[in-house]
Parts: structure tokens; sequence; C-alpha cells
């Protein structure tokens, strides 16, 4: 491996698309877990009942904020490379990648502060 190849890892770039990569990879996980719960709707309501009770422990309170960090994460992650490919400036700005990262956050602790407030 050149010494080139490592000094770039260390550019907030680099860190933003590898953090947009690895969101990407856990939401496609998450879809196959979502498509199976929702299908036991078709099995009847006492089977989604069954599945959903187990939803309501803890594990999934962390669960489901995690979800929506990545979904949040994802999607601006996908707007900066919207702006990367479309927008007028040329480089890429340490302060888009910032922001995306704390309106990803952001919009996590706000779901996860209403989660609490109603549970």
């Amino acid at each position: 491996m050149k010494r080139n190849d490592m000094r770039s890892r260390r550019h907030a770039s680099w860190w933003a698309f590898f953090i947009h990569r690895v969101s990407g990879l856990l939401l496609t996980l998450f879809l196959p877990i979502h498509f199976w719960t929702l299908g036991l709707a078709l099995q009847g309501e006492m089977a989604l009942d069954e599945a959903l009770s187990w939803y309501e422990h803890p594990i999934f309170l962390f669960g489901e904020w995690a979800l929506v960090l990545l979904l949040a994460t994802h999607a601006l992650g996908g707007l900066r490379l919207l702006l990367i490919e479309f927008g007028p400036w040329r480089g890429l700005r340490r302060g888009w990648i910032a922001t995306g990262g704390a309106v990803a956050l952001a919009c996590s602790l706000v779901f996860l502060n209403a989660t609490l407030t109603l549970g």
C-alpha cells in the first residue's frame, strides 16, 4: 500500500463517505426484519401483536433511536453527494460534512426525547 493511501483516510470527506456507506449497509440489514414484522399482519392480529410485544423491550428503544440516526445520516450523506455532484462550487467543504453530521445527530436526539416523553 502506498503511503498516500492512508493519508486520505484522515480527511473529513473520506469519513463522510465511510459513514454514508456503513449507514446504508446497516439500513439494508434492518429491512428484512421490518418486512418480516409487517408480513406477520397477513397471518393475523395475534401473530403481529406477539411480535410487537418484543419491540417494547428497552433494547428496541435504543434500536429505534439508532434507526432514526442511520436514516438521518444516510439521507444527509446523500444530500451531500448531490451537492458535490451538482453544486456550483469546486472541492469538498468540511463545514457541510460537519453540519450534516450535527443535523443527523440532532434529528435522532429529538426522536429519542419524544419517545422517552411519550413512553
